[in-house]
């Protein structure tokens, strides 16, 4: 089944994804971390980051596949993040900023490619929230986030994103957020659209990422606090089960 009508399928329950940053794992620690999401039941894994320093995105891609039948979706950061062995990719527009080359720029120049792929693509609304400090994806893509505390932007982007047909929303704090999105600020959005809403960024714990669920996101995406600590991985899955 195709990966997005997997999500679709499933927004009766609250889906996990957990973000893998190339840069950041060994091929141990990515094996590790795959049994992990295995034994939880962890719905996606998504690969990639703002900035990757090693030449390490195929060779993790190669050994999540060898470890798990979990559907793997490109998280590009640049078009220099794109590889065929994934199952998908989110297409991303930087839809919160006026970024020419992150709202179509950088398309333009990535799509003869992924067309020769079978890759899956899945156009997302992209949209950088203030998280309390500075982080990886505002300063490269050079664009302001929106506010913390201002709910009506954040609504009125996210409706133009589903009105200009993309199929997901993404609502992100960043990497290293030192807060998640505002629950308020969910709910308010997921009300106004109708496709899917990803929320990630601050996701410290089961206790939070219940509490964006609640809100309203139909899949969470989860990374900084698993490289710190992988075990969290169940108990966010058994978190997200009681919902």
């Amino acid at each position: 089944m195709p990966v997005y009508h997997q999500i679709l399928n499933n927004r009766d329950k609250k889906q996990f994804a957990v973000l893998i940053d190339p840069d950041k794992y060994t091929i141990d620690s990515i094996v590790a971390t795959i049994k992990l999401a295995n034994d939880s039941g962890v719905d996606f894994l998504l690969v990639g980051g703002s900035l990757l320093i090693s030449d390490g995105l195929d060779r993790c891609i190669t050994s999540i596949k060898e470890n798990t039948d979990i559907p793997v979706i490109l998280f590009p950061g640049s078009t220099m993040q794109i590889n065929k062995k994934a199952d998908a990719i989110l297409f991303l527009s930087l839809i919160s900023g006026r970024n020419p080359d992150l709202l179509i720029g950088n398309h333009v120049i990535a799509a003869p490619y992924i067309k020769q792929t079978s890759l899956e693509v899945i156009s997302t609304g992209y949209m950088i929230i203030d998280s309390g400090k500075a982080t990886t994806a505002s300063y490269m893509s050079q664009s302001l986030p929106i506010p913390y505390d201002k709910d009506e932007i954040a609504v009125c982007t996210a409706l133009a994103g589903e009105m200009l047909g993309l199929k997901m929303i993404y609502l992100d704090g960043g990497s290293g957020a030192d807060t998640t999105i505002s629950p308020g600020m969910v709910e308010l959005v997921k009300k106004n659209i109708t496709v899917p809403l990803i929320v990630g960024g601050g996701i410290r714990s089961a206790e939070s990422a219940s509490e964006i669920c609640r809100a309203g996101a139909d899949l969470i995406v989860v990374g900084n606090a698993i490289e710190d600590n992988r075990d969290m991985i169940p108990d966010i899955a058994k978190a997200l089960r009681k919902l």
